[in-house]
């Protein structure tokens, strides 16, 4: 059964937001009224969508009970009764997950955190093809990709790569991707032909904004230094490096990529906000066990998630047993939704048995 008030409550609360929006001056209510609006609209066509239909499965029912009507028309019209109700059933559930309730940072843009495991030269290679993955993945979606921090492996790929994915609902799709993806392959330097298994950890964070978290100046120490590794003169003979420390938690970011100390200084206080609220958000969710219990995996990044095998073309998600033998197309970030959707649906299917059986 459906939460009938709830229902009614969301569609008048709809209904006034448009209704102060037609009439707001403040530039900064209009804002706060319209991403309200926006986290109402999908939940709102799903409720107009769902009732019209019952409407148009009550005429029907009605229509068939009707002994005025002869057969040929009651039978015509228990046929389209039936087309009608599988469509409700179908809008219900959808209905149903859109009233789930929404993680608060789905929205967000996201912070990818990859880091090479245990395998050496090939683990930075790996993390290096994890990253052209999520890099084109995020091509394919008119996301903006920018490289925050970097260091090189030996033979290429990366030990340790920070990006910023910037867009609407980043974080939403990619957040069940931290955890540790292993990756079984025949290394180029492998020179009997034996298959190799090395792995990289992934690690994505909600992009958090200065309202999202307060850093008071007193909780920082701030140290700048030269810059570490290739770079030529300007590594020598500039203190552009920034390491930031949180006094209160230890959290410590580095950063050296830009030429620019005050460049480095705002990638380190944009990387420090985002771990900082991501650690308040592990917290709430360990308060929180039961809500936790019904996430897919808990985005530990030492639990393994995924397995890459390159020979025979074949990815397995571990979580939910989920195979694919595209694994070309997978590192291309075209058939990575493949991957992603069954993850997401498996995540509201068990939010959905959590809710039902808490109104049991």
């Amino acid at each position: 059964m459906l939460p009938q008030d709830q229902l009614e409550l969301i569609m008048r609360r709809h209904a006034e937001i448009v209704a102060r929006l037609a009439e707001a001056a403040e530039p900064g209510t209009i804002v706060a009224l319209s991403r309200e609006l926006a986290g109402l609209e999908d939940v709102a066509a799903a409720i107009r969508d769902y009732r019209a239909r019952s409407d148009e499965a009550h005429a029907l029912e009605t229509m068939v009970a009707d002994p005025a009507n002869g057969p040929d028309l009651c039978a015509l019209a228990e046929e389209e009764l039936r087309a009608v109700r599988a469509k409700l059933g179908t809008l219900e559930q959808h209905l149903k997950i859109a009233l789930l309730p929404r993680d608060a940072v789905d929205d967000k843009s996201a912070i990818l955190e990859i880091r090479a495991g245990t395998g050496g030269d090939e683990a930075a290679l790996f993390a290096g093809d994890l990253f052209r993955m999520y890099q084109r993945y995020a091509e394919l979606k008119g996301w903006r990709v920018e490289i925050v921090s970097a260091s090189e492996g030996t033979l290429g790929g990366f030990k340790e790569i920070i990006a910023e994915i910037a867009g609407r609902g980043v974080f939403a799709r990619l957040k069940f991707e931290s955890g540790t993806h292993r990756v079984q392959r025949v290394p180029e330097t492998e020179t009997q032909g034996r298959i190799h298994t090395s792995a990289a950890t992934v690690a994505v964070l909600p992009e958090a904004e200065d309202v999202d978290v307060e850093i008071g100046e007193s909780e920082l120490k701030i140290d700048t230094m030269r810059a570490q590794g290739a770079g030529g003169q300007h590594v020598n003979k500039t203190e552009s490096a920034v390491r930031v420390t949180h006094l209160p938690t230890g959290t410590i970011v580095f950063v050296q990529d830009e030429r620019s100390q005050h460049k480095n200084r705002a990638r380190a206080m944009m990387l420090l906000r985002a771990r900082l609220f991501e650690m308040e958000r592990q917290k709430r969710d360990a308060e929180r066990a039961a809500d936790r219990r019904a996430q897919v995996g808990t985005g530990d990044r030492s639990g393994r998630i995924r397995t890459y095998n390159f020979p025979q073309g074949r990815l397995t998600d571990h979580r939910i047993h989920l195979t694919l033998y595209k694994l070309d197309k997978v590192m291309t970030g075209e058939a990575l939704d493949e991957v992603i959707e069954p993850l997401i649906t498996h995540h509201q299917a068990e939010l959905l048995a959590a809710a039902e059986n808490r109104m049991d």
